[in-house]
């Protein structure tokens, strides 16, 4: 059976900060967090204000949300910490040796991405070990878990961007083209949106659209 294509539209464009980078992003049902370099970032998008901003360093790739912790991949490292201070409770090991790029959790596992390995590895939420691999034929960008279904980002390989949802076995089942220049971090709300942080610090909200 051959993967649904449809287009997405961009519902809202914000600048939360600078034109600094967004490299993950998740979203806790009410402010949306994201890192950069060395930092971790709430913003709440109501108020299209930012709430907190935590100092971590070598915030460089995926960030998820299990209900109560942020999951950071900081280089070779899964940070699990604390969204009240920025304190680090623990430390995993990551994938692909820090070649990482979107990460998601559900279910006790975390969905994440090898960016130009074209990759996303499930790994216990726990210990760090690999349980299983997808590959993708896309460079894989940010990565959700909406509803039981896994999402990733597509972008920077010469293709339009897209947001793609795959099958248990990594196969494409639905496949979103979305008009930006760069998708990098993704988080889906569970309403059929999702954020997704684009080129020159900005973050969007994007949603299917009805009718192509």
């Amino acid at each position: 059976m051959s993967a649904s294509k449809r287009t997405a539209e961009i519902v809202r464009e914000y600048l939360p900060l600078d034109d600094a980078p967004i490299h993950g992003v998740t979203f806790d049902g009410k402010l949306v967090w994201f890192a950069r370099d060395n930092e971790l970032v709430a913003f709440d998008p109501e108020t299209e204000k930012v709430v907190r901003r935590l100092p971590v360093p070598a915030a460089d790739a995926g960030t998820a949300f299990d209900g109560e912790h942020i999951y950071q991949l900081a280089q070779g490292e899964i940070l699990v910490i604390q969204p009240a201070d920025g304190r680090v409770v623990r430390k995993l090991p990551a994938p692909a040796k820090g070649h990482a790029s979107g990460m998601a959790w559900a279910d006790g596992h975390l969905w994440i991405g090898q960016y130009d390995g074209s990759k996303i590895h499930k790994v216990d939420a726990k210990t760090g070990a690999i349980v299983k691999t997808l590959t993708s034929d896309r460079f894989v960008t940010g990565v959700s878990c909406v509803e039981g279904a896994l999402w990733h980002g597509a972008s920077g390989d010469g293709k339009p961007c897209e947001l793609r949802r795959l099958a248990s076995d990594g196969t494409v089942e639905e496949s979103l083209t979305v008009p930006v220049k760069t998708i990098a971090g993704v988080e889906g709300t569970g309403d059929g949106d999702f954020w997704c942080a684009g080129e020159k610090g900005k973050l969007r909200l994007v949603r299917r659209k009805s009718q192509d």
